[in-house]
């Protein structure tokens, strides 16, 4: 069994009932998104224990082979084109392994959030996608769902009661919205519970969007 991942916890309160395993994008580091647990309104949740893990360190093609932390690599800057599906598949267990790892401890994959911006997002679907049991959720930021043909044949019956949170800046140059709009259209057709948002940012975060976050938390914990 390969090393965890390393990871960064922070929790809301004693003995959580909930975890939320946070995936950082593309270069970034487990430092990405703690400063998001600031700004989240958590009134009236359960205690949550939110992973923020590293990913390992890759050469990047399509940055010249800089080696960067990246979930999978980018082959090229049409990122349908050709996609690195052992890198993700590597991942995928590298997060399930994650998974396990708060099951040991008591909270059982029903009460796991998946969540992720850009690759981190693609690694949410990646993962949830194929789950043989029912999530509490994937929080799904600036995203899309990777190696889409495979995802159309290997998502689990189990995984469509897991709801999803999609959302993508309109003016993204990093991602193209349509990327994220055929994958919110794929996944509905798959018949998953997409809650869907569009906001007027590019590649990035905005305070609306937070919002929508603590209140879809809230709907689904």
């Amino acid at each position: 069994m390969s090393q965890l991942l390393q990871t960064i916890e922070k929790e809301t309160g004693p003995n959580p009932t909930v975890s939320i395993i946070w995936m950082h994008g593309l270069g970034a580091d487990a430092n990405d998104f703690v400063p998001m647990l600031h700004e989240l309104d958590l009134a009236g949740l359960p205690a949550i224990r939110f992973i923020f893990p590293n990913a390992d360190t890759m050469p990047v093609t399509v940055n010249g082979g800089y080696v960067m932390r990246a979930w999978y690599d980018i082959i090229a800057t049409d990122l349908g084109r050709q996609e690195d599906e052992a890198g993700l598949r590597a991942s995928q267990v590298k997060v399930e392994a994650l998974m396990a790892r708060e099951n040991a401890r008591g909270i059982p994959n029903e009460r796991i959030i998946l969540a992720g911006f850009s690759q981190g997002c693609a690694m949410t679907l990646q993962t949830g996608l194929r789950q043989k049991t029912k999530l509490a959720g994937m929080l799904c930021l600036s995203g899309y769902v990777p190696i889409a043909p495979k995802a159309a044949a290997e998502h689990t019956p189990e995984s469509l009661a897991t709801p999803i949170f999609l959302v993508h800046g309109r003016m993204d140059p990093v991602i193209a919205i349509a990327r994220a709009t055929a994958s919110r259209d794929l996944l509905l057709d798959w018949g998953y519970n997409v809650e869907w948002h569009e906001y007027a940012m590019q590649h990035s975060l905005c305070q609306q969007e937070v919002d929508d976050i603590s209140a879809w938390l809230k709907r689904i914990l």
